[in-house]
C-alpha cells in the first residue's frame, strides 16, 4: 500500500490570517470551543449568542485582526444561511402543509399501521436511506424530521429509538455513496471510477448505517430519554377536514424534490456536457432550491386542494411554518461562521504542519486527514473536499479499487464527532430539543461509530482488493 509523507500535499493550503504558530492557535481553538461550551451549558446563554462571542475569542487568541476575524464570521454565516437558509424556510413551508392538510397524518398513520414495535427502527432507516441518496444532509433532515417525530410521538416510541436510525441513514448517504456531492468531487479529484465506488461505497454504508443506526439507538435510547419536542412537531389536522390526502400522492410530493434532485445527478453522469441542453434543464429542476420549490408549488395542489384549502389560507400558512425556524437559521449561520474563522485562522495548515513527518498507509492517512479537519472546521463538506484535494497524489498508481476506496476512506474520515463547530451539530440539536450534552451522546457518538466503522471496513477492503 503507497505510503506517503503529508509534506508534499500542502502545496495548495490557503492563506491563514494570522501568523500564529502552531501552540497559540491551538490554544486558540480550545479556547473558543471550550468558551462555547460554557456560555451554553453554564450559563444558558443562547446558542447564537454564545457562537458568536466564541468566535470573537478564537480570534482572538489566534492573534488574527479583530476587523478579518469579524468579517470570517459574517462571511461564514452569510455563506452558510445562503447555503441552507432557503432550503430550510422551504421545508418548513412544505412540512406545514402536509401537517395542515392531513397529509402527514396520512403517511405517519399508515407507517405505524404497516410497521411497529422493533421494526419501526428499521423502516426509518430504510426510508431516510432512499430519501437521503441524492439530498444534502440538511435538505433530508428538513424533509425527514416532521415524520420522525409525530412517529414518536403518536406511536409512543423513544425519540432517540426513531431519531438516530433516520439521522444515521442521512448521514452515511452524505458522506460514503454517490450520487452525493461530497463522494463525488472526492471521485474526480483522485480520479476514482464512479461505478466501483459507488458499488463499494454500498456495500460499506449497508452494515454501517445498521451498527450506527437500529443498533446504536437501543443505546442512545437509554442515555437519552426525551420526549419529541412539541414545538417543532406539526399539529395533528383538524379533525374538522372532511377529506385529507391520500398516501400516493402525499408521498409522491415528499419524494419530488428527491426524483429531481436524483436525476439531474443521473443525467450529469450519463451525458456529462455542461453545453448539453438536456442537462442544463436538469441542472436547474435539480438544484435543491428548485427541487423543492417545485415540491412547494405541486403541494397547493396535491395537498392543500384535496384538503378543501382555499386561496385565503395559503398566506397564513406559510407565515405560521416560518416563524418556528428563526432561531434554528441563526444558530446554524453563527456555526458556519464559527466554521469559516477556524478555516481562515489557518487550523488546516496547522494540522498539514503538524503531520508532516507521519509514514503510514495510504488510506488511514486519507482518514486521518479528513478527520482533523472535520474536527477542526465543523463540516463534513469541507473535510471531504479539502482532503481529497490534499491527498490526490496519493492515488498515483493505484489501482481502480485502491482509488475507490481512497474516496470512501476520505468520506469516513469527514463524518468524525459532529460538535459545536458543525452547523449539522446545532440543526440536530434545535430540532430534537436536546441540550448540548445530550447532542453530543447520541448525535456525535453516532457520527464517530459511522466513521470508525466506514473507516475500518475499508480497511478490510484494502486486504483483498
Amino acid at each position: 500500500m503507497t505510503r506517503l509523507s503529508v509534506e508534499m500535499l500542502a502545496a495548495d493550503a490557503p492563506e491563514p490570517i494570522t501568523s500564529a504558530g502552531h501552540a497559540q492557535l491551538g490554544i486558540a481553538v480550545l479556547a473558543g470551543i471550550a468558551v462555547i461550551v460554557l456560555l451554553i451549558t453554564k450559563f444558558k446563554l443562547h446558542a447564537f449568542l454564545s457562537l458568536t462571542l466564541g468566535t470573537l475569542v478564537l480570534g482572538a487568541v489566534a492573534g488574527a485582526p479583530l476587523d478579518k476575524a469579524i468579517t470570517s464570521f459574517t462571511t461564514g454565516l452569510g455563506t452558510t444561511v445562503a447555503g441552507v437558509g432557503v432550503l430550510i424556510a422551504l421545508g418548513a413551508i412544505l412540512g406545514k402543509m402536509l401537517a395542515d392538510s392531513g397529509g402527514a397524518d396520512q403517511i405517519v398513520d399508515t407507517i405505524l399501521e404497516k410497521a411497529g414495535g422493533r421494526s419501526m427502527p428499521w423502516a426509518m432507516v430504510l426510508i431516510a436511506s432512499v430519501i437521503g441518496l441524492p439530498l444534502f444532509f440538511e435538505v433530508g433532515v428538513v424533509l425527514l424530521i416532521p415524520v420522525v417525530l409525530m412517529v414518536a410521538k403518536r406511536g409512543n416510541y423513544s425519540l432517540m429509538r426513531i431519531g438516530i436510525p433516520a439521522l444515521a441513514g442521512l448521514s452515511v448517504m452524505h458522506g460514503l455513496v454517490p450520487p452525493h456531492p461530497g463522494p463525488l468531487v472526492a471521485i474526480d479529484a483522485v480520479g476514482a471510477n464512479l461505478g466501483v465506488t459507488l458499488a463499494l461505497g454500498v456495500l460499506v454504508a449497508i452494515p454501517t448505517v445498521i451498527i450506527a443506526g437500529p443498533l446504536f439507538s437501543r443505546y442512545a435510547a437509554r442515555w437519552v430519554d426525551v420526549p419529541a419536542p412539541d414545538r417543532m412537531i406539526p399539529q395533528r389536522a383538524s379533525e374538522e377536514l372532511e377529506t385529507r390526502p391520500g398516501f400516493g400522492q402525499t408521498l409522491a410530493t415528499i419524494l419530488l424534490p428527491v426524483v429531481l434532485m436524483l436525476s439531474k445527478a443521473l443525467v450529469d453522469i450519463v451525458i456529462d456536457d455542461p453545453e448539453n441542453l438536456t442537462q442544463r434543464v436538469f441542472d436547474v429542476i435539480g438544484s435543491p432550491l428548485i427541487a423543492l420549490l417545485v415540491a412547494v408549488l405541486v403541494g397547493i395542489f396535491t395537498l392543500l386542494r384535496p384538503a378543501g384549502f382555499g386561496r385565503e389560507r395559503l398566506s397564513p400558512l406559510v407565515e405560521r411554518g416560518l416563524a418556528p425556524i428563526a432561531g434554528i437559521l441563526l444558530i446554524v449561520g453563527a456555526g458556519g461562521g464559527f466554521k469559516q474563522t477556524l478555516i481562515d485562522c489557518g487550523v488546516g495548515q496547522m494540522v498539514l504542519d503538524i503531520s508532516k513527518d507521519w509514514s503510514i498507509p495510504a488510506l488511514l492517512l486519507a482518514w486521518l486527514i479528513a478527520v482533523a479537519i472535520r474536527l477542526a472546521t465543523g463540516s463534513a463538506t469541507v473535510a471531504t473536499i479539502s482532503a481529497a484535494g490534499l491527498v490526490a497524489p496519493l492515488a498515483e498508481g493505484m489501482s481502480t479499487g485502491e482509488t475507490a476506496l481512497l474516496v470512501l476512506a476520505i468520506g469516513a474520515g469527514s463524518l468524525f464527532f459532529s460538535h459545536v463547530n458543525d452547523a449539522g451539530f446545532w440543526l440536530v440539536k434545535e430540532y430534537f430539543g436536546l441540550d448540548v450534552p445530550q447532542t453530543l451522546k447520541t448525535w456525535s457518538i453516532m457520527e464517530t461509530i459511522i466513521s470508525v466503522v466506514a473507516g475500518g471496513l475499508v480497511l478490510l477492503l484494502s486486504l483483498v482488493i
